[in-house]
C-alpha cells in the first residue's frame, strides 16, 4: 500500500483529544453565590454619595472583571469623587462583612470532594485578589485543603481574559494546558480558557448567552456535570434514580401549580444555577406538610426570561395547595430540565413522583423532614451548616 493510500484512508479521522487530568475552577458565580450574599452593598455605597444604582447598566456589564477594571468603570459611570483605589478601599470592607454569607452553589461541594477523593488535582483561579479569595472560602470546610493550587489575579501578570491565571495554575499543578479542564461562569473566564488552549465547561447565569458559542459544553448547574464525559472518575453517589443534595430553602405564593417568589426588587432569591427537577417537602398556609416534586427552569414566553417554578404534590392533586403561601425544602435532585418548562408531560411527572415517593422514605432523605422548615433565627452558622456535605 502506498503512502498516498494510507493518507487517503486516514485523512478524515479525527485526532484523539488529550486526556483530562486536572480541573481548574473559577470562584464567584461558579462555586459560591457571592452576588446574593452581597446584595445591596453597592447600592448602599452609592447612596452615600447621592448616587442611584442604574440596574440596566449594571446588568449589561460583563461578569468576571478584575477588581481594578470594575472600580475604574464604576468611578467613571457614576461620576464619583474618588480614584479607583479610593473606591476599592472604601467599599471592600462593606463586602467583606457579607462574604461570610456566600453559600456554595448547587453541586459545588459535591464536585470538589469528588475530585479530591478520586485523586484528580484541582485548582482555584479567580480574578479576585488572593487575600479576598481566602476570605471568601474561609468558612467552606475543607476547600482550602482540597485545592492543589489557589491563585488570584494579583499573583499573575494579567487577570482574565488573559490566559495567565489558567496557565500558571496548570504550571503549578505540573500539567500541560491541554490536559486541564476549566469550569467557569463568565464570558471573560471562558475567553481566558480558550486563550490557554484548555477545554472549558460554562455554567453561566441568565443573560450570559455568549458563553454558549465559546465553551465546549454549557450547563445550567454543576449538578448536570458528568465527569465520565471528560474521562474523569464518575460519581457514585446516586441513590437509585435520585441524588441527595444540600438542602435548598425558599418560599413563594402557589397559584395553579406555579410558585411565584415575592421579593422587594423582583429578583429571584434562588440563584440561576438552581435548575432541574427536585423533590422534598412543602408547608402551606394551613401548616400541613406535603411531599412534592418541583420543576425549576426559565419561562421564555416573555421578552425577559423569568424563573419558572412548578410544584406538584406527590400524593393527591394540587388543588389542596393552590393559592397558598408555601415554604419549601428541597433535598433531592432527579434530573435537569428542558430549556423551556411550561408543563411536565404526564409520563415524566408520573416517573418523577414515583422516584420522589420512594426516595423520601429513605433515611438519607427523610432525616431532613425532622427539621422544621425555615428554622428561626436563620443564623450564619445555619447557612454554613447547609453548605456542608452530609456523610453516610
Amino acid at each position: 500500500m502506498s503512502c498516498c493510500d494510507c493518507a487517503s484512508k486516514h485523512c478524515n479521522a479525527e485526532a484523539p483529544k488529550p486526556k483530562i487530568l486536572a480541573v481548574i475552577f473559577d470562584l464567584d458565580g461558579t462555586l459560591i453565590d457571592t452576588e446574593r450574599a452581597t446584595k445591596g452593598v453597592f447600592q448602599e455605597f452609592l447612596a452615600r454619595y447621592g448616587k442611584v444604582l442604574d440596574k440596566e447598566r449594571e446588568e449589561k456589564k460583563s461578569l468576571g472583571m478584575t477588581l481594578k477594571d470594575s472600580a475604574t468603570s464604576v468611578v467613571k459611570d457614576y461620576g464619583l469623587p474618588l480614584t479607583p483605589d479610593q473606591f476599592i478601599q472604601e467599599i471592600i470592607p462593606m463586602y467583606q462583612e457579607k462574604w461570610l454569607y456566600s453559600k456554595a452553589l448547587p453541586g459545588a461541594n459535591r464536585l470538589i470532594k469528588h475530585f479530591h477523593d478520586r485523586g484528580v488535582p484541582i485548582a482555584l483561579a479567580s480574578n479576585s485578589l488572593r487575600e479576598y479569595i481566602d476570605a471568601k472560602i474561609s468558612h467552606h470546610r475543607g476547600w482550602k485543603e482540597r485545592f492543589s493550587v489557589i491563585l488570584g489575579s494579583d499573583q499573575v501578570k494579567a487577570g482574565k481574559p488573559s490566559p495567565d491565571l489558567f496557565e500558571e495554575a496548570a504550571k503549578q499543578m505540573g500539567m500541560d494546558a491541554v490536559h486541564c479542564l476549566v469550569i467557569e461562569d463568565s464570558v471573560v473566564g471562558v475567553k481566558a480558557a480558550n486563550a490557554a488552549r484548555m477545554e472549558v465547561v460554562a455554567v453561566p447565569p441568565r443573560g450570559e448567552a455568549t458563553c454558549s458559542s465559546l465553551a465546549n459544553t454549557v450547563l445550567h448547574s454543576l449538578l448536570e456535570f458528568q465527569p465520565e464525559h471528560w474521562g474523569l472518575p464518575p460519581f457514585e453517589d446516586w441513590v437509585d434514580n435520585a441524588l441527595p443534595i444540600e438542602p435548598i430553602y425558599f418560599s413563594g405564593l402557589n397559584v395553579n401549580g406555579f410558585v411565584g417568589e415575592v421579593t422587594e426588587d423582583g429578583r429571584s432569591t434562588l440563584p440561576d444555577q438552581v435548575w432541574g427537577v427536585f423533590f422534598g417537602w412543602a408547608v402551606a398556609d394551613m401548616e400541613k406538610t406535603y411531599r412534592v416534586v418541583v420543576g425549576i427552569g426559565l419561562d421564555y414566553s416573555s421578552c425577559s426570561p423569568n424563573k419558572n417554578i412548578q410544584i406538584y404534590t406527590v400524593d393527591g392533586n394540587n388543588c389542596c395547595i393552590s393559592k397558598q403561601q408555601m415554604k419549601l425544602l428541597l433535598v433531592g435532585y432527579i434530573r435537569g430540565s428542558n430549556k423551556e418548562i411550561t408543563s411536565m408531560d404526564a409520563e415524566t411527572l408520573k416517573e418523577c413522583k414515583s422516584i420522589a415517593s420512594a426516595s423520601l422514605d429513605l433515611p438519607i432523605f427523610s432525616h431532613h423532614g425532622c427539621v422544621p422548615l425555615y428554622p428561626e433565627p436563620f443564623s450564619v452558622e445555619d447557612m454554613i451548616g447547609c453548605d456542608e456535605i452530609q456523610q453516610y
